[in-house]
């Protein structure tokens, strides 16, 4: 089970960490991405880290997100800064037994969390 926490309003400019917990022992042994959804868009990969560390992002947030996991507490963060109106969406937490950037690959999903940016 995957669970997504620490959207929220915020303004341009600010930032925000998405939180993803997992249950289970084996979450060590997944990649895990993020990816978002937009009103009105087609769901899109946002970034992963896979189970060694190594990070793949999309353009459209590189330089501005930074994913990263910690195994003790079987959790993955995304850090996001320089937020703009065009962040706005439902940013969903999802693993893969290896690294990857396509939905198709990611097995389980959590719900989603919502990230609401205002100009």
């Amino acid at each position: 089970q995957l669970v997504e926490s620490g959207g929220g309003l915020v303004q341009a400019g600010g930032s925000l960490r998405l939180s993803c917990a997992a249950s289970g022992r084996t979450f060590s042994t997944y990649a895990v991405g993020w990816f978002r959804r937009a009103p009105g868009k087609d769901r899109e990969f946002v970034a992963v880290i896979s189970r060694s560390g190594a990070r793949t992002y999309a353009d459209s947030v590189k330089g501005r997100v930074t994913i990263s996991r910690d195994n003790a507490k079987n959790t993955v963060y995304l850090q996001m800064n320089s937020l703009s109106p065009e962040d706005t969406a439902s940013y969903y937490c999802a693993v893969a037994r290896y690294i990857a950037v396509t939905a198709a690959d990611f097995d389980y999903w959590g719900q989603g969390t919502q990230v609401t940016v205002s100009s």
